[in-house]
């Protein structure tokens, strides 16, 4: 039963979430066995085969995506996408995160937004970079959350937005990627990467890491520099 659940499911969604699934019912089972005393001599899912993990996805926002992104984004759409485009990429900030995000717990003196509820159940506080501070405030504080939105309108907003800017294969959770990467390239620590993307398995956090070479190359250019000048 175990097994044909597994290939009818993989029909429809994407292995991972097989994986997924597979995992929270081998939990129950086991717990049902071990504290309920259910009558089962081994777990099901301990005797079929998961499906292979696919592999991370590498894609980041280029700059003309980017800009492409932006262009697509008229006055006529919906008023709320650039300014999520710009905090998902400045804080690394899930969807579901920035949509649940008051202003009661922003503060922008501090330079700081705290986060009660977040996926993984931790609460954390990230910094604010100058550009989200700079976003937060053109936005109008005129109800408790600091962008009102549902999140079925934004995502079909953004597959609006998509298909306009001729990215289809651009998932809004690929700007999280973009955001972990680009505070490794300025220069911030896996504690403080960490601290930011709320990961609290350095495994995950290196999985939505995606260095460019060219911004290594560059990074090794000005250590050579300062080396020679010493």
């Amino acid at each position: 039963m175990v097994a044909r659940y597994r290939d009818d499911r993989l029909d429809s969604v994407s292995g991972d979430s097989v994986r997924r699934e597979l995992t929270i019912l081998r939990h129950c089972l086991t717990l049902a066995k071990r504290e309920w005393d259910a009558p089962l001599s081994v777990n099901p899912v301990l005797s079929v085969t998961l499906p292979a993990p696919s592999r991370a996805r590498d894609q980041r926002l280029e700059a003309d995506a980017g800009r492409r992104l932006r262009a697509a984004i008229g006055p006529a759409h919906a008023w709320y996408l650039l300014p999520l485009l710009e905090l998902a990429i400045e804080t690394g900030m899930r969807r579901g995160e920035l949509l649940a995000l008051l202003w009661s717990n922003v503060s922008l003196g501090n330079r700081t937004a705290h986060l009660p509820i977040t996926k993984n159940g931790h609460p954390r506080t990230i910094a604010l970079t100058p550009k989200a501070i700079e976003v937060l405030k053109a936005l109008p504080q005129t109800e408790a959350r600091v962008i009102p939105v549902s999140g079925n309108a934004v995502r079909l907003a953004w597959e609006r937005l998509r298909e306009r800017a001729s990215l289809p294969n651009l998932r809004f959770h690929d700007l999280r990627h973009e955001a972990v990467s680009r505070f490794f390239e300025a220069g911030l620590t896996v504690p403080e990467v960490a601290l930011m993307s709320g990961h609290r398995d350095t495994r995950m956090l290196m999985r939505y890491t995606h260095l460019r070479p060219e911004a290594i190359a560059e990074k090794l250019a000005r250590a050579s520099e300062g080396c020679f000048t010493a």
